[in-house]
């Protein structure tokens, strides 16, 4: 090809462009934006970049992706019941003794833990942040480098192809058909035409052509900047189970306040106890009301888990996708770089109706050479067909690939020998979208899709570059009625399947996931690569044109459907909204700029790494490896932390409501509080503290369910209440059994093995299905209380001492019937109100 590059003439005059959408198409390849070697800008000088960094113009926005260690030591130590904790562990030291404070130093322990493993979660995070980050071309000194994102300097010239995002805000300086989505800022989902002096804003991303733009504001100056560094932040809220959680704790903290006065004044009023003595027992009845615990191992399970999911290099963006993907009952795929990779090859071109072979093969090469950022249907045609192929040949301008308009185009000029040396418009793109119904190379196109193979028509067009009929695309009058496009050949694409895919779409079946494949190819053919790959339903292929718009008949053709072909990205926004008005839970993946729109909509976006920057800002989830067989990862991942969260809620809320009935009926019976805060704090150490961490990162492949605080108060209710009438009871019984001086330690001691006996029956309850490390647990933690009570030592630094035979035996029998009780009610819950 030549050096030169012409301007396709609109009507507005000789030199200006048509709505900004076809202009001049570079020559050579190695040029990045429109214009030629002699006119494009060659950007700043080394010595111009340099004097504006030290000015401090500079894009110094720091792009974090998790929280500052401050931050995480702020948001783990002062909480609201850290604070309630404090302030008790506080008191108990002013009036003693310290083995009463023992919670106090659980807290810190518990505390310690979770700055602990947010700070690794950070570290990784942060890591692979790096790795992921987008690296944006820029101009300087006439070279094209990559540099990172908080390099750029005011009055950078920066480079834009189809993904990009755009980072910083500016003014277009160059445009190759340059299309621009703004809906991420405005929620405007069609794309903008920008031509040369336009704006562009940060937060926008490129869906069409190419250009550059001067930037014109950077650092915090720039619009939707501090909205871009929060949408990066690690979070740690917006989901069910945390809100859930906040609820709970709303509510007993409204509790504790009435339940401490009318424990200290029984206490001190009715029992006649001394003040120091009258305040332990109120702290004994205060401390176990608080399932500090249960925030805090939240937040342990959540950081385990980003660790571990980092890995596998796949990058969590929001704490939460966690959460929402163990959740997701619909995984929505894109065929393109999910199930395929993202390169394809060449099979075969077939020329249609006595086309001349050689000349297609030039015009092949002519269009591959016509854009400098080719996708990856043209990166294989330009493979197959060098530059080389395509000497003599001119390109006078180009219409980029659109996904809406599924077809690309380019106004070439042969050599005299070969076309006559005249010029005209070749189209590039869909058969089924080029072609009117009944053409006879569309035959020959489904017999190919159904082979799996992708299918590309080469067509010659009537039409002039610049007509509204081609840009518009096939709802407008032009190619898609027949008359405008000559067909010329079929250029047969071979698709590569991603090894690992097979497996992963079995796993989702496996795991009642609803995998459905919704891709803008053809229906035919993307139905053909997932029968190949064994997905369930791949036979029944539906093409999107023929879907209806109302939103509940298109939830009902996405209930019966599986394989989707022909797929707009509005469509794809439309169908992930219906799905979700159907009450599913979706997950949607992707890797181009025309997932963007179902990806910001979905509940979970998944982005591959190798993804534009466009879906990788939007996504949840980046799959830095690119690896789609890392999703199961992910969402056991999500399941083993939401389920063992909703586990151990059980444990912590069975204390709250027993704590909280003790108290009322201390206060109610006029009785001293059986227990002093030494006594809670073994029990809440054997039976909920220590088996809950080891339950919360156990595996775990249950979905996640909804309405997770009525689940979790079904149980922990009827639970609290057995086990308080249990303690009570037996403790009402050793009050009438017992006299003297050490009568009360008696009683505190048959009431606390009580509570004790009922508490572990909940546990063993909890750790099933049984496993040998869940036995073992749970003989561990009795073992360990069976010490306390024979071991002298520790008798005297708990207060536990078991007097005589009769009382020990009848607390024993009472946990007996209790334990029946439980299983009995936990069974008729289960039968009653199945989840």
């Amino acid at each position: 090809m030549t050096e030169r590059a012409e301007t396709v003439r609109g009507e507005r005059g000789a030199a200006e462009p048509h709505e900004g959408t076809v202009l001049a198409v570079p020559s050579p390849r190695t040029d990045t934006a429109a214009g030629t070697p002699a006119t494009r800008s060659r950007g700043l000088t080394a010595a111009e970049v340099a004097e504006r960094t030290a000015l401090g113009q500079v894009n110094d926005v720091p792009v974090r992706s998790s929280r500052s260690t401050a931050d995480i030591v702020r948001a783990n130590v002062f909480t609201r019941f850290n604070a309630i904790i404090g302030v008790l562990f506080a008191i108990i030291l002013v009036v003693g003794p310290i083995q009463d404070g023992l919670f106090g130093f659980v807290i810190l322990a518990n505390t310690l833990i979770g700055i602990v493993q947010e700070l690794r979660a950070k570290r990784t995070l942060d890591n692979l942040a790096v790795i992921g980050e987008s690296r944006p071309t820029v101009r300087r000194d006439g070279t094209a480098v990559e540099v990172r994102t908080n390099e750029i300097v005011l009055g950078d010239l920066v480079e834009l192809g189809p993904g990009d995002k755009v980072v910083v805000d500016g003014t277009v300086t160059e445009s190759d058909g340059l299309e621009v989505d703004e809906s991420l800022l405005t929620g405007e989902a069609d794309p903008v035409h920008k031509r040369p002096g336009d704006a562009v804003m940060s937060g926008s991303f490129v869906v069409a052509g190419g250009g550059a733009f001067t930037t014109t504001r950077v650092g915090r100056e720039a619009y939707a900047a501090q909205l871009a560094e929060e949408a990066s932040r690690f979070t740690l809220v917006h989901s069910e189970l945390r809100s859930g959680i906040s609820q709970i704790l709303k509510y007993i903290t409204w509790m504790i306040v009435p339940a401490a006065i009318g424990l200290v004044l029984s206490q001190l009023l009715v029992e006649d106890h001394s003040v120091d003595e009258a305040i332990r027992r109120m702290v004994g009845g205060i401390v176990p009301m608080v399932p500090e615990g249960l925030v805090l191992l939240t937040s342990i399970a959540f950081a385990i888990g980003v660790i571990r999911l980092g890995r596998q290099q796949c990058l969590v963006q929001e704490l939460p996708a966690i959460e929402g993907l163990a959740r997701v009952d619909t995984v929505c795929l894109d065929k393109t770089g999910t199930l395929t990779e993202g390169g394809m090859d060449v099979a075969e071109v077939r020329p249609l109706d006595g086309a001349d072979p050689a000349l297609v093969r030039q015009v092949l090469a002519a269009l591959g050479d016509s854009d400098p950022r080719p996708n990856a249907s043209l990166r294989a045609i330009a493979d197959a067909h060098p530059a080389a192929e395509a000497a003599g040949w001119t390109c006078a301008g180009a219409l980029p690939f659109s996904s809406a308009r599924k077809y690309s185009g380019a106004t070439l000029t042969g050599p005299g020998g070969t076309g006559g040396g005249t010029t005209s418009t070749w189209l590039l793109g869909a058969p089924d979208v080029l072609l009117p119904p009944g053409s006879p190379a569309l035959a020959e196109t489904d017999r190919l899709n159904e082979q799996g193979l992708r299918v590309l028509l080469l067509a010659r067009s009537s039409h002039a570059l610049d007509d509204p009929a081609l840009l518009a695309g096939p709802t407008a009058t032009g190619p898609a009625t027949g008359p405008a496009t000559e067909p010329t050949a079929l250029v047969v694409l071979e698709q590569r399947l991603r090894p690992e895919a097979a497996d992963t779409l079995r796993y989702f079946a496996e795991q009642d996931v609803s995998a459905k494949v919704i891709s803008g190819d053809n229906a035919v053919s993307v139905g053909a690569v997932a029968a190949k790959l064994g997905l369930p339903g791949a036979q029944s292929t539906v093409d999107a044109r023929t879907l209806p718009e109302d939103r509940e008949e298109l939830a009902a053709a996405l209930e019966d459907g599986t394989v989707f072909g022909r797929v707009t990205p509005q469509q794809k926004r439309d169908m992930v909204g219906a799905l979700q008005s159907r009450g599913h839970t979706v997950a949607m993946t992707g890797d181009g700029v025309n997932d963007v729109l179902a990806l910001k909509d979905a509940d979970i976006g998944v982005s591959m790494g190798s993804g534009s920057e466009a879906t990788k800002a939007v996504a949840q989830i980046v799959l830095l490896n690119n690896s789609f067989a890392t999703l199961p990862s992910v969402v056991a991942e999500g399941r083993r932390v939401i389920g063992n969260i909703e586990r151990v809620a059980n444990l912590f809320l069975t204390k709250t409501v027993y704590s909280v009935l003790l108290a009322l009926l201390v206060i109610v019976s006029q009785v001293p509080y059986p227990f002093l805060p030494r006594h809670l704090t073994l029990l809440g150490g054997l039976t909920i503290g220590i088996p809950a961490f080891f339950l919360a990162l156990a595996p775990n492949r249950e979905r996640a369910r909804p309405h997770f605080v009525r689940r979790v108060m079904r149980y922990a209710i009827p639970s609290g209440l057995i086990a308080a009438t249990a303690t009570f009871t037996v403790y009402l019984l050793a009050r009438h059994h017992y006299t003297g001086a050490d009568a009360l330690e008696a009683e505190t001691s048959a009431a606390t093995l009580t509570l004790f006996l009922v508490a572990l029956w909940v546990l063993a309850i909890i750790a099933r299905p049984y496993t040998w490390w869940r036995i073992g647990l749970v003989l561990t933690m009795a073992s360990a209380f069976v010490v306390v009570l024979v071991t002298p030592l520790l008798q005297d630094f708990f207060a536990v001492r078991l007097v005589g035979t009769v009382m020990p035996w009848t607390a024993v029998g009472v946990a007996a019937a209790s334990a029946a009780l439980l299983e009995v009610t936990w069974r008729w819950i289960g039968r009653r109100f199945p989840d």
